[in-house]
């Protein structure tokens, strides 16, 4: 890529694209284009196009219009555990959309690059540890996210495919358990590290009686129709539905009251995290180093030409948890819900094909958390202003 290419950063507003929006912005890209749902971010070096990536002719008319050069395809419907089990067919069908919609229309304008970011979670429920490229499709996928891991899968065939086919230069990343700045905190639709943070949050307003914090908190973010303005027995059942639960002293006194936080499952699966900015610095080092040409060099039947990202480090839930908790310096109780899915079991990368490539991740858990946390609390302040 040259610095002045057209590149389109599809899902510009996400967790994911931002954060390569970002990179690409540090790394000298002038010419950056993304779309936007509802109302552009605040930032006048990308141009900002409202677009519906699931409408099929407002697709083909942007890519008529803008004629990018370059596609990162960041966008996709993502949740948690609780999200991809309760929404199945909205995370099929969503994403199916997205995908064939974006991978298409790069084929018929003649994008030069494609890269299309999906998720570890492709990979069999019970994969070998840690969890090469090869192993795609050997075995069952874990129940509670099959339909969303089905749409992904889909998205590294039909890159796959177009190549072959098509002669295209489409590219398929598998990130690892990604977080960071723009992640989703909704308390049923978010993953496990930013629910957990929040939680934590949360809670420590809650033993501290900070409840100017609180309700700042929750007018930014409410908990289904529970909003700041709410009553404190609203907020404080809203926040019981979800797992974080007082008792004790009144809410009202200075005396703390006892507060615990409730975790699904056991706590002992085993995850592997990445920071959004190590992610993004990833994806920009793949655009620009390997083509297709590259990954399916020497094989007979081309297929497992994606990457995957991650760290190659692991920590179980408990561990996650009480590490978030010392981050925020919540003091309360933590408790697991046996009685909720644990989902897969263990899920850790194999980062050797990337690593071989020559790029390694910079930023530590411990690091990342620390930096997460600080721009949660940054944020809320701004949505104050």
């Amino acid at each position: 890529m040259q610095k002045q290419d057209k590149i389109f950063i599809a899902g510009g507003t996400g967790l994911v694209g931002s954060a390569i929006t970002r990179s690409l912005q540090q790394s000298g890209y002038t010419n950056l284009l993304a779309n936007y749902h509802s109302r552009p971010p605040q930032d006048d070096s990308v141009h900002w196009v409202q677009l519906d990536l699931t409408d099929q002719a407002a697709v083909q008319s942007f890519f008529s219009t803008h004629n990018p050069e370059y596609v990162f395809l960041a966008a996709a419907k993502v949740g948690g555990i609780l999200a991809n089990n309760t929404y199945r067919a909205d995370f099929i069908y969503h994403n199916l959309q997205i995908q064939n919609n974006i991978i298409h229309q790069s084929y018929e304008h003649g994008v030069k690059k494609l890269l299309f970011l999906g998720s570890t979670c492709i990979y069999p429920r019970d994969c070998p540890q840690p969890m090469k490229e090869e192993y795609l499709l050997t075995s069952p996928l874990e129940y509670t996210n099959e339909p969303y891991a089905m749409a992904k899968i889909a998205g590294i065939k039909m890159c796959e495919s177009y190549n072959l086919q098509y002669g295209t230069n489409f590219i398929s990343v598998m990130p690892t358990n990604l977080y960071g700045p723009g992640d989703n905190f909704d308390l049923e639709t978010s993953h496990v590290l930013p629910a957990l943070l929040r939680k934590m949050h949360l809670g420590k307003c809650l033993e501290q009686n900070d409840w100017d914090s609180l309700r700042s908190d929750v007018n930014a973010r409410p908990i289904g129709k529970v909003d700041g303005t709410a009553s404190e027995d609203a907020i404080l059942e809203a926040l019981s539905s979800n797992g974080i639960t007082s008792s004790g002293s009144s809410l009202t006194t200075h005396n703390s009251p006892l507060v615990a936080v409730t975790i699904w499952g056991s706590g002992k699966p085993m995850r592997e995290f990445l920071h959004s900015e190590d992610m993004a610095e990833a994806c920009v080092f793949v655009m620009e180093n390997v083509d297709f040409p590259d990954l399916a060099k020497g094989l007979q039947e081309v297929r497992n030409t994606h990457i995957n990202i991650g760290s190659g480090q692991e920590i179980s839930i408990k561990d996650l948890a009480l590490a978030i908790q010392e981050v925020v310096g919540f003091e309360g109780k933590l408790s697991f819900d046996t009685s909720k899915p644990d989902g897969t079991p263990r899920k850790l990368t194999d980062a050797s094909k990337l690593h071989g490539l020559g790029w390694k991740h910079k930023i530590s858990l411990e690091q990342g958390l620390e930096r997460f946390y600080a721009w949660y609390r940054w944020k809320r302040v701004r949505s104050e202003e």
